[in-house]
């Protein structure tokens, strides 16, 4: 898969980009990001972190999906090429989801990857 020619290389779905602009007017805040971070930890290794932020890292790359900003720190641009978040909503299941070409393996949990 070629990484999207994004300045993240990740892709927020229409339905995620929809959930995270709902949740930010809900709240009533303009000033706040989507954040898309690999931090170390987990069973597997390494696991996501997905957030709203307010700050601006040095090195951040930022893309606008749909009026919402994604960013994603310079650490994890790498591990996070190709990745595409998006938005379920059904009986089983809801909630953000990242689909990442990258991850080796997953823990059972699916919180976590190597």
């Amino acid at each position: 898969m070629t990484a999207p020619s994004t300045e993240t290389g990740v892709l927020l779905s229409d339905a995620a980009a929809a959930k995270a602009k709902a949740l930010l007017e809900q709240e009533g805040r303009d000033d706040l990001s989507l954040r898309i971070a690999v931090q170390p930890g987990g069973c597997a290794g390494l696991r996501y972190q997905l957030y709203f932020d307010d700050r601006k890292l040095d090195g951040d790359k930022v893309d606008n999906f749909g009026g919402v900003n994604l960013v994603v720190d310079k650490m994890s641009v790498p591990y996070l090429m190709g990745a595409k978040i998006d938005f379920s909503d059904t009986i089983e299941a809801q909630g953000f989801t990242i689909d990442n070409p990258n991850a080796g393996g997953s823990c059972a949990c699916g919180d976590s990857f190597h």
